[in-house]
């Protein structure tokens, strides 16, 4: 790997850390994987058919938020919800590096006698 990627490495496991953590949590996974398939959503919109109370999803939303995921607007009186699409590309760009870099190593594993 060469300086350049290390660097690159830590940059983008220093800026994604926060947002992995937030997807830590099936309530969160839920939540994302609704505002993938649904758009932008009130909290009300979030909790309907849910027991979790939206106290509870708030507490999810704001975390998320902190880690850069989601943004909200006001419309009204409620807050509307939705991903943050350039924050999930720069996630999506450090994964790709991150798989790149273990596709390597493990190309060496099998090969030792080409390092």
């Amino acid at each position: 790997m060469s300086k350049r990627d290390r660097l690159r490495s830590l940059e983008g496991a220093k800026s994604s850390a926060s947002l992995f953590a937030a997807l830590g949590d099936p309530t969160r996974l839920r939540v994302v994987t609704r505002l993938c398939d649904s758009g932008p959503m009130s909290i009300a919109s979030l909790t309907a058919g849910s027991k979790i109370t939206r106290q509870a999803i708030t507490k999810h939303l704001r975390m998320m938020e902190e880690a850069g995921l989601l943004r909200s607007t006001r419309q009204g009186r409620e807050n509307v919800w939705e991903l943050d699409q350039e924050r999930l590309r720069e996630v999506r760009r450090y994964l790709k590096m991150i798989s790149r870099l273990w596709d390597e190593a493990l190309d060496r594993l099998k090969d030792p006698g080409e390092s």
